[in-house]
């Protein structure tokens, strides 16, 4: 019984211990988005197409190989495939041929297509990296957002304790005739609004939980709880270190959003090479072997003796020129068939090889060639536009930044000096409250202005730290807590 009961107390500290370590950082957060986010996915998805590119273009280079065979039943007046002569009579035919090709100089066309795709699986690597990095910083943005709603509600929870308590207290007063009914109906309704506060505040928690998981991609039903630290304990760098034009000038270095406009105009450089190249002749070499096959029964015919006719042709005989005759026959009864060879004879003596060059020039092709090229030098310009446009977003992005990180820290300090203020006043009224010295009324208003400045100043206090990390995040820093 003992050791059942020494068994039951570790399970217990085994599974709170578990339950310790299921809480959700920052970083287990980011990282857990990343590896399933289904947008991740598609773009990784891509980014395996485009590595399937670039090894079906290298494989390009390789000779062509093929086999094709055929077979089949012929009647009545064709072409006989082992003789070529034509033939009247039912037979079966087969054939056999081995063919390759390659290209021995193509103007470098198959080379630039190679580089294209290397430089496009880069882009496209960049592509999903950049993905990923907008993942990460909205999921920052809700776990900021879910640290902000749980401070509110600990603020909320500590605004009803406090009136809860004014109450208590104001109820004894009442029921002793120390103060009139109305303190206590006023701090009552009070203690409602608060409660109200406090639900909201929960819902509020909740909810971002729910926004959170969402681009996790994490069902909403699985149980959620999220590392809490102290916000004022959350690393933040100084704002003299990160300056606007220090902090772009790292971006436009390590930003997978740039590297993945230079990615793309590479490759967009090497796919325009590829196409010129289609614009001049290609040399390419051939071969094939081939064999075939007849199987026919043809009938043979006794020869009849006729007369004899002249050929035309003279013969010199003792100097004298006679005519030369050959004799005819005509068929008579039939006595029997002929067959063709065996299989393997066959194949052997209509064994067939080629080797040879070929040599296309491209002349006339509707213009599709030189299209295809002026589209792709229209189509590096357009990249190189958009590289420019993006810089200026993103230089513009980092001086915004900058400018509201500056902002919040006024916000955040001036919203400080406001609690301070906000909470000595509510002291002073507090104690002018006990001596009967202030209304009830006025008690809750003072209450009301802690209360809006304790909110206003973790408001200020966490988007001052988001903002903060959104510059970290352009500097490359990465994101942390």
């Amino acid at each position: 019984m003992r050791y059942k009961f020494y068994s039951l107390i570790l399970i217990l500290v085994v599974s709170a211990s578990v339950k310790a370590q299921e809480k959700w950082g920052l970083l287990k957060c980011v990282e857990y988005a990343m590896t399933n986010n289904i947008s991740v996915k598609q773009t990784d998805l891509q980014a395996r197409i485009a590595e399937l590119q670039l090894k079906q273009s290298k494989l390009g280079q390789i000779p062509n190989l093929n086999f094709s065979a055929n077979g089949g039943f012929n009647n009545g007046r064709n072409q006989d495939p082992t003789t070529f002569s034509l033939i009247t009579q039912s037979y079966l035919s087969s054939g056999m041929q081995l063919q390759s090709s390659a290209d021995i100089f193509n103007w470098f066309s198959k080379r630039n297509t190679i580089a294209a795709n290397e430089w496009e699986l880069q882009a496209a690597k960049a592509n999903t990296d950049k993905l990923k990095n907008d993942i990460a910083l909205t999921v920052a943005n809700a776990y900021l957002q879910i640290l902000l709603a749980m401070e509110q509600e600990k603020i909320a929870a500590v605004q009803l304790q406090q009136s809860q308590a004014q109450l208590s207290n104001t109820r004894k007063l009442v029921d002793a005739g120390a103060l009139p009914e109305l303190n206590a109906a006023e701090l009552e309704a009070q203690v409602a609004r608060d409660s109200s506060t406090l639900i909201s505040a929960k819902g509020m928690v909740q909810q971002n939980i729910l926004t959170i998981k969402a681009y996790m991609a994490l069902d909403a039903a699985t149980p959620f709880e999220i590392d809490t630290p102290p916000v004022d304990k959350i690393p933040v760098d100084k704002i003299a270190d990160l300056q606007p034009e220090a902090v772009y000038a790292s971006a436009i270095a390590n930003m997978p959003q740039q590297k993945f406009n230079d990615f793309k105009i590479k490759a967009a450089t090497k796919t325009s090479a590829a196409a010129r190249g289609n614009l001049y002749p290609t040399l390419s070499a051939f071969g094939s072997l081939s064999s075939s096959y007849i199987a026919a029964k043809t009938p043979t015919y006794d020869r009849i003796f006729s007369t004899y006719v002249p050929t035309g042709f003279k013969t010199d005989v003792g100097g004298i020129l006679y005519d030369v005759y050959s004799p005819t026959y005509t068929q008579g009864a039939k006595n029997g068939y002929s067959r063709t060879d065996a299989f393997g004879n066959q194949l052997n003596k209509n064994f067939r090889q080629s080797i040879g060059l070929s040599l296309s020039v491209p002349i006339f092709n509707g213009y599709n060639s030189r299209t295809a090229y002026e589209r792709s030098r229209i189509n590096i310009r357009s990249l190189q536009l958009q590289k420019d446009l993006d810089n200026q977003s993103l230089k513009q992005n980092i001086y915004q930044a900058y400018n509201a990180a500056m902002v919040a820290l006024q916000k955040f300090n001036a919203g400080k000096k406001t609690m301070e203020t906000a909470e000595r006043t509510y002291g002073f009224a507090q104690k002018r409250y006990d001596v009967g010295l202030m209304s009830t009324f006025e008690l809750i208003t003072n209450q009301n202005n802690v209360f809006r400045a304790r909110l206003e100043n973790a408001l200020n206090q966490f988007d001052y730290v988001f903002k903060m990390k959104v510059l970290e995040f352009y500097k490359g820093q990465g994101l942390k807590l």
